[in-house]
């Protein structure tokens, strides 16, 4: 077994024993695998250890890795802040943008979308723990806005995703994944359909399980430390 492949065992294991502890089907809960920085050779390594689903930050990394490991039909996620400027690639070669803070960026994917395409999977990004360095829009913008994307063709709005302020204590790691998930409750009795909740990561993964998460984020966990770029 190689190290990735020991890793990504090791992840699945949390996420199963958390999703028991907690009441909830390990079964509802799917991991994405954040290869940002790492090389196609990595994605090909996870990938041949049953891995589908990866995470990516950067446009023109991800746009290179999804033509090198085109044959493996593998699902991309982009997750990371997304301009303008840079929508065009990502609505054309990815599966889910899970960063989604403004409408315009929504507007942009949903233009950008091709035809041939099915519709483009999305999330709102909501900066549930307030950080001026984190992307997302507001709790409180968040159910305006949700609306607005919902109600854009091209796009299918499946949830929303949160990066809270990194903690250590389990309960106060709760606390922001508990909120976003009153808003994404709040929406979905509201009438939209959303079915996802994109939060957890490596160091926070059984907090995220506790209050709802569908799916998590884990990068250092199943390929080591973070390669610089």
């Amino acid at each position: 077994m190689t190290p990735i492949s020991a890793n990504l065992q090791a992840v699945l294991a949390r996420i199963d024993a958390a999703a028991r502890r907690f009441g909830r089907d390990p079964a509802s809960i799917s991991l994405l695998a954040v290869s940002k920085t790492w090389p196609a050779d990595a994605v090909r390594e996870a990938a041949a250890a049953g891995q589908r689903a990866f995470g990516e930050n950067y446009v023109q990394e991800t746009v290179e890795k999804i033509d090198a490991l085109g044959p493996l039909a593998l699902e991309w996620h982009f997750i990371g802040p997304l301009q303008s400027n840079k929508t065009r690639p990502v609505a054309e070669h990815v599966d889910w943008v899970h960063s989604v803070e403004r409408l315009k960026i929504a507007e942009r994917l949903s233009q950008q979308r091709p035809a041939h395409l099915p519709p483009l999977n999305v999330c709102l990004q909501v900066n549930v723990s307030g950080e001026v360095s984190k992307s997302g829009c507001t709790p409180e913008e968040a159910p305006a806005l949700a609306r607005q994307i919902a109600a854009l063709p091209n796009l299918r709005l499946r949830g929303l995703m949160g990066i809270p302020e990194p903690l250590d204590d389990f309960e106060a790691q709760r606390q922001p994944f508990r909120q976003l998930r009153e808003i994404y409750e709040r929406l979905r009795n509201e009438g939209l359909v959303l079915d996802t909740l994109s939060m957890g990561m490596s160091h926070d993964i059984e907090a995220a399980i506790a209050e709802g998460a569908t799916m998590v984020r884990v990068g250092t966990a199943i390929f080591g430390d973070r390669k610089k770029t």
